[in-house]
């Protein structure tokens, strides 16, 4: 079994519980960790691969990861936990070799009335 993983996805965004949060936005980070096994995408070279002229995926295309996160940061939620499930199951979906799946969605700064880093909500599915 392999991990491939995109790590620190900044992006700009209206979220939040408040609605000052989604009238001022603020930045986020995205940490994305996928399970999948990747022997034919190492002995082919190549994620994709046909047999009886059907088409497989031989591994998990990072790309393909940061746009389902780009996509999902662009849908209004009120929570962390919606964006983080919405990437989870739209990777679930799209890829059928993967055996586990785990999304980490970071608010920097979130506006509590003190100083705070980040505030975080982590969801995973399968085994990572």
């Amino acid at each position: 079994m392999s991990l491939v993983a995109l790590e620190g996805i900044r992006f700009f965004a209206h979220h939040g519980y408040y609605e000052e949060e989604h009238v001022l936005g603020g930045e986020f980070v995205l940490d994305v960790y996928v399970s999948t096994e990747t022997k034919m995408a190492f002995k082919l070279d190549d994620l994709y691969f046909k047999e009886d002229n059907v088409e497989f995926k031989a591994g998990v295309n990072y790309e393909t990861l940061y746009l389902f996160c780009q996509a999902e940061i662009k849908k209004p939620a009120k929570l962390l936990e919606t964006i983080a499930h919405r990437i989870v199951e739209r990777i679930k979906a799209h890829f059928d070799n993967v055996s586990g799946v785990k999304v980490r969605v970071k608010k920097i700064a979130p506006p509590l009335g003190g100083r705070v880093d980040c505030a975080f909500v982590e969801v995973s599915e399968g085994k990572i």
